[in-house]
């Protein structure tokens, strides 16, 4: 609800409070006397277009700021907060602008900064404006359906439609990427099967590569070894060292015969020495026949098989390039052995899956089908119902020549949403004979507006109005009539005010008569300039003011006696 407007250097006002009450506030006065400044001024804070020549004339800017007071369960705080803009529950809402000379503006909420965009989506949501020149949200056909699931109370259908509608889209949704992954999946199926046969015939194993590093390190040094121990066996000169050694001390041996042949005793010198020497050689053979006995033994403890270096390096390189082929660490081989396979058997249940999601997905079709067709139901039922009620108040508001009729039109299957399947339109025929069309098609801004006033009553008549619905506000929407048509005016108005606030510009008595509080729009000269004055009135002043629009300038005791008469009538 609007609870206050302050406006500064609009056109002819220079400053003014306005503090606004609930139920219905109608504002009067005299022609040119700049109700409409009002109007343009909460406009303005509500994200209307700017314009520069708002701004009253010698002031540097113009301002306005639209104090609200929102419901505790408004959808508004959803926003605000999405926006940066969180608001306290019982906190006021503050809308300000500030327009330039230059034509610029300044958007705030609560004094933060905000798109002029974002003052226009909380504009749209708090005020609704039906007048000469504008009727905000009838006129647009996208709200009708939200209009006549209010009034027919169908939330509870609404709500089975979006939740039935959710589900089938989620089954909808993983059978879609389902397909899309088989699709990818068959696709590369020959591919997989040949890694996976890869795989197991290499049969790598958990730490496979470090345990044949560590080995192919050993066998390395094992066989440089063994080729060490040959070197030293060659240069020994393994059983030609012995059978030289065997020769030379035959040799020896005949020598020493030779000589005591040729008379040498033992105590000769030749026949010791040749001995020493026989000695000599047969040490150095067992010497050596010892010494390759060692290499012998220490190259069978080595225990090196012929070609083991060799098997060990290709089954490493055999890993290692496994790994770079996918992408993966010699040590995750096992485990993308494992992926694979698990991959293969997915793909081989996929058509399995498919099939139970199609199943499903047709079930879920046709529980979400049948939730829109019955939705489908209640709405034209409601659409027959609310357009007898528009019809029942057209008569009194001098619309009788009109007609009113609610197109509910079911759209194609495909075309369902979680709204469900139908597009909503308000239609009317105003004259017998004349095409059905929207509610643009109604020329007179006058008619239109007591279009919107008799639609708002046919919908506030079901309770349909929701208690946190928008400012409502009414400009001249008596205008051309007056008598049982002004006072059939004023009913629904006052009516509509009972669940929420409505703002009436006027000019009828009789409109204005049923106001909860009394606006007076004044205009007076004010040095070499004219100002705008808006007073609240007590309740002596409206009546001298009702009376006023009763007889014109000048007030008479009739026109009290009728005011007095008039707002006696109105307060049964």
């Amino acid at each position: 609800m609007l609870t206050r407007l302050t406006i500064a250097d609009v056109v002819l006002v220079d400053r003014l409070e306005l503090d606004i009450r609930s139920g219905l506030s109608v504002l009067t006065g005299e022609t040119g006397a700049g109700k409409s400044i009002l109007l343009d001024s909460l406009g303005l804070a509500t994200g209307a277009r700017a314009d520069a020549g708002l701004i009253r004339a010698g002031a540097a800017q113009a301002s306005v700021t639209a104090e609200f007071e929102i419901a505790a369960r408004h959808p508004l705080y959803d926003f605000l907060e999405d926006k940066g803009l969180a608001l306290e529950a019982g906190e006021p809402l503050l809308l300000r602008r500030v327009v330039s000379r230059d034509g610029r503006s300044k958007a705030f909420v609560n004094d933060q900064a905000v798109s002029v965009a974002v003052l226009k989506a909380l504009g749209d949501s708090l005020l609704e404006v039906h007048g000469q020149h504008e009727t905000v949200g009838l006129l647009d056909a996208r709200s009708h359906l939200g209009m006549l699931d209010t009034y027919g109370a169908n939330s509870r259908e609404l709500a089975r439609v979006s939740e039935s509608w959710k589900a089938l889209k989620a089954i909808r949704d993983e059978h879609r990427d389902l397909m899309k992954r088989a699709h990818a999946d068959k696709a590369e199926l020959e591919t997989l099967t040949l890694r996976l046969q890869e795989l197991d015939r290499l049969n790598p194993q958990a730490d496979e590569e470090a345990t044949l590093a560590s080995e192919r390190a050993l066998l390395g040094a094992g066989e440089r070894a063994l080729e060490d121990i040959s070197e030293a066996r060659n240069a020994v000169g393994g059983d030609q060292l012995s059978q030289r050694l065997v020769k030379a001390f035959r040799a020896l041996d005949h020598a020493r015969t030779r000589a005591m042949q040729a008379g040498a005793t033992s105590e000769d010198e030749v026949l010791k020495r040749l001995t020493l020497a026989a000695d000599a050689l047969d040490r150095t053979l067992i010497a050596a026949d010892e010494a390759l006995a060692l290499m012998d033994q220490a190259a069978d403890s080595l225990d090196v098989e012929p070609g083991q270096l060799d098997r060990c390096e290709e089954r490493l390189f055999a890993l290692r390039a496994m790994a770079r082929k996918l992408s993966v660490l010699v040590e995750d081989l096992p485990k993308e052995r494992v992926r694979i396979a698990a991959s293969l058997n997915q793909i081989e249940d996929l058509d399995a899956h498919l099939a139970r999601l199609t199943i499903a997905m047709h079930e879920a079709q046709k529980t979400f089908y049948a939730a829109v067709e019955a939705l489908h139901v209640k709405r034209e039922q409601a659409g027959v119902t609310l357009a007898a009620a528009v019809m029942d108040e057209l008569v009194p508001l001098k619309l009788d020549k009109a007609r009113f009729r609610v197109s509910v039109k079911a759209l194609e299957p495909e075309r369902y949403s979680l709204n469900g399947g139908d597009v909503v339109e308000f239609e009317v025929k105003t004259n017998p004979g004349a095409e059905w069309g929207g509610l643009g098609a109604i020329a007179s801004g006058g008619e239109l507006a007591r279009f919107a006033l008799a639609l708002k009553a046919a919908l506030a008549s079901r309770g349909g109005e929701d208690t946190v619905g928008p400012v409502m506000i009414f400009d001249e929407v008596d205008q051309g009539v007056g008598g049982a048509v002004a006072d059939a005016v004023g009913l629904r108005l006052k009516r509509l005010a009972q669940n929420q606030q409505v703002i009436v510009v006027t000019h009828s008595p009789q409109v204005a008569a049923r106001g909860d509080q009394h606006l007076k729009v004044s205009k007076a000269e004010h040095q070499d300039s004219v100002r705008s004055t808006v007073t609240m009135l007590a309740p002596d002043e409206a009546l001298e003011e009702l009376a006023r629009m009763l007889s014109g300038a000048e007030i008479t005791p009739e026109a009290r006696a009728a005011a007095i008469r008039l707002k006696s009538a109105e307060a049964v």
